[in-house]
């Protein structure tokens, strides 16, 4: 580690899954260090539950662990707040209080938070909050925006080479099950992977309702849901409507207790009919072996509702 340059560091929970190429190149490009955490264990879940209130959700007790693990190993975490992409296109409530609630938690600790706000209804762009930031940080105007431009390339050709690669999946042989999830539970080691994993070893394949064509799937959505205002979940929904019919069955996976997921589950249950469905709720005492029996009945029903079994 060059001592001379400042280690940004990035919790691995969270927005990390949906911005960690943005993120990573952005503070390269400015001649930072972004220090990653370690993916989540069970040490790290633990310890975010010791810090968080118990009616916080699994995500958030995660995330809290991976600050704590970055705890003396940077000069910053970063904690933005993203609040909403305009009208109808909300976040969680839990991102637009994050940065306050971790300086809360951690108040005690050495922990300097770097933040940035996103929030368009009150004309705060990503990209305006991406030059305050670097800004704040001591770089020059210039370097500023060249750093978000490429980060932002570097993050759209990321995110457009997954989509390919998912679309090309639809048209692969075998059962395929949509996970319904945000990617902070999809990709958890934790969490969603434990269900990707045992999806696969059963010779099914695992696809991901919120990879694709993000716009596109803000129309779709509206299939389902017109009134529905988060947008990660949107996008889930928009994936749904597309690809519902290319696929065998959908788990819906969700960290308890997310309220959005709550509402949006019980929706997409009562309006998608002619797919199977199984509603997986995970929280700290979740057991693989347990989630697994489930899966297997699951896969089980699909394979008699297809004269498989």
């Amino acid at each position: 580690m060059d001592k001379n340059r400042l280690v940004i560091g990035l919790p691995r929970a969270m927005l990390y899954y949906r911005y960690g190429t943005l993120w990573r190149t952005f503070f390269r490009e400015l001649g930072m260090e972004a220090a990653v955490s370690d993916p989540t264990d069970r040490e790290i879940m633990e310890r975010g539950t010791a810090l968080a209130i118990d009616e916080a959700c699994l995500s958030l007790k995660i995330y809290l662990g991976h600050v704590a693990a970055l705890a003396g190993q940077c000069d910053y975490v970063l904690v933005p707040r993203v609040s909403n992409f305009g009208f109808h296109r909300n976040m969680c409530t839990r991102f637009e209080a994050l940065p306050d609630l971790v300086r809360s938690v951690f108040r005690e600790q050495d922990v300097k938070i770097l933040s940035y706000n996103v929030d368009e209804l009150e004309k705060k762009s990503e990209k305006l909050a991406f030059l305050e930031m670097g800004l704040q940080l001591g770089c020059s105007l210039k370097a500023v925006h060249r750093a978000y431009k490429l980060a932002k390339k570097a993050e759209l050709a990321e995110y457009k080479a997954r989509v390919q690669k998912q679309e090309a999946l639809y048209k692969q042989e075998g059962m395929k099950i949509m996970i319904a999830a945000h990617s902070y539970v999809a990709e958890d080691p934790c969490m969603g992977k434990t269900v990707v994993d045992y999806l696969k070893r059963s010779g099914a394949v695992p696809l991901r309702a919120d990879i694709t064509d993000r716009d596109g799937a803000l129309k779709w959505s509206r299939e389902l849901s017109p009134t529905c205002k988060w947008e990660i979940n949107r996008e889930i929904l928009g994936g749904i409507a597309q690809h519902e019919r290319d696929v065998d069955g959908i788990v819906l996976l969700s960290a308890f207790p997310c309220g959005p997921d709550a509402m949006v589950n019980e929706l997409i249950a009562r309006r998608v009919k002619d797919v199977p469905l199984l509603n997986l709720v995970l929280d700290s005492q979740s057991g693989t072996a347990g989630v697994e029996t489930r899966l297997e009945s699951f896969i089980d029903i699909i394979k008699f509702k297809e004269g498989k079994l």
